[in-house]
């Protein structure tokens, strides 16, 4: 059977690729603590739940507008508005919901990239990012970023990887993998280059936005004179525990950009799961308590593996500033590929190697499991570190 070439030059996704893994040997009865997948393991709010039990009991069933529903719409805008340092006013013609934020970073990839068309993204990144590039015949220009820096871009560096080809910026802060979150004053910096260059589009995947530990990321959102170029990502996977109802959305002022990418959703999707767009709208508008109860116990999950992965001689890593994840170099070890095959093989513990991420000397532990499992994996990788 013939499978078409651009399926053929895009790499699996790494993360669920281990995550599979470990399913299936603990489906053997192996006992393994999976690291591997960037989801809260909570439960979705109750309310957010009972408003999709009430959805479906008054029969939101049927298809909706491409865009999203006008209330949801109208939410994400006014969350977006209420956003401390946010700086452009938002309306529902802003807003594009679609299934799931990766699906709008897809969207919004497909309608403003051609064939050659270069697309700047800071390495470590995403596993996805690069790869939907990729699909859209663009050229991926990895920037290595360095450990000293927190793995964060500098405007040097920004710079030096700008062409007359470059098309698009993809930034994401508070990071996957790294944890790391760009400051006021580095934002700054690099909004600076980027003035140089009006013809390069934006895009600000602030997913991670409500997971923060320190002060609240600066939104894009702050510099109004990118509004015109800048596209903002986001959705409710990672601060409402929604990974599983995949609804997420892409904002832009720029209204061609947004009927574009209405236009694509519309012969993909169709729209997002109608029952998903009002249980996303209820969490919205309701209190944030949820979400603060979220981030104290990340918190409290950040401290205790930090503490147990300081403990391990010759583990180098950053204490993250947002998201759920601990982003090691474990060079002493070997690489990322070989130190996360022989975890997951011999020390039954599944971790995704930073070669996913474009940093193949780390990686990746998603600490968005309980307490208890997070001192039995690091407990076992000690004991295989140690060992090793």
């Amino acid at each position: 059977m013939q499978i078409a070439e651009r399926i053929l030059k895009i790499e699996a996704s790494q993360s669920l690729v281990m995550a599979a893994r470990a399913k299936a040997m603990a489906a053997a009865g192996i006992d393994v603590v999976s690291m591997s997948l960037g989801e809260p393991d909570m439960d979705t709010p109750k309310s957010v739940r009972l408003a999709a039990q009430e959805a479906v009991d008054n029969h939101w069933s049927h298809y909706g507008p491409v865009a999203g529903i006008p209330a949801l719409r109208e939410a994400v805008a006014k969350y977006q508005n209420g956003i401390e340092g946010n700086a452009i006013h938002w309306c529902a013609e802003d807003v594009l919901v679609s299934a799931g934020a990766k699906m709008a970073i897809y969207d919004a990839i497909q309608a403003i990239i051609n064939p050659g068309d270069e697309v700047v993204i800071p390495m470590p990144s995403w596993v996805s990012y690069s790869e939907m590039v990729k699909l859209a015949e663009g050229v991926v220009v990895p920037v290595e970023t360095k450990f000293e820096n927190r793995y964060c871009i500098t405007p040097e560096e920004l710079r030096k990887a700008l062409t007359p080809k470059t098309r698009m910026i993809i930034l994401c802060s508070p990071n996957n993998p790294t944890g790391s979150v760009y400051s006021a004053a580095e934002l700054e910096e690099l909004v600076k280059v980027l003035r140089e260059f009006p013809e390069v589009f934006i895009l600000a995947d602030e997913i991670y936005n409500e997971l923060f530990y320190r002060a609240a990321p600066v939104t894009l959102a702050h510099f109004t004179d990118l509004a015109e170029r800048l596209i903002i990502i986001n959705g409710v996977s990672k601060a409402f525990a929604m990974t599983g109802y995949r609804v997420g959305w892409l904002m832009s002022k720029n209204k061609a950009f947004v009927s574009a990418c209405v236009r694509l959703q519309g012969q993909i999707v169709t729209c997002a799961t109608m029952v998903a767009q009002k249980a996303s709208e209820a969490a919205l508008s309701g209190n944030m308590k949820c979400v603060e109860e979220m981030r104290s116990i990340f918190a409290s999950r950040r401290k205790l593996i930090c503490g147990l992965a300081a403990a391990i001689p010759g583990m180098k890593f950053h204490e993250p500033e947002g998201a759920f994840y601990l982003f090691p170099d474990v060079s002493a070890w070997g690489t990322g590929d070989e130190v996360a095959e022989r975890l997951l093989e011999e020390a039954h513990v599944a971790v995704v190697s930073g070669s996913a991420f474009g940093c193949p000397s780390c990686i990746r532990l998603s600490y968005a499991i309980s307490e208890e499992e997070i001192k039995k994996a690091m407990e076992r990788i000690a004991a295989f570190l140690i060992k090793a």
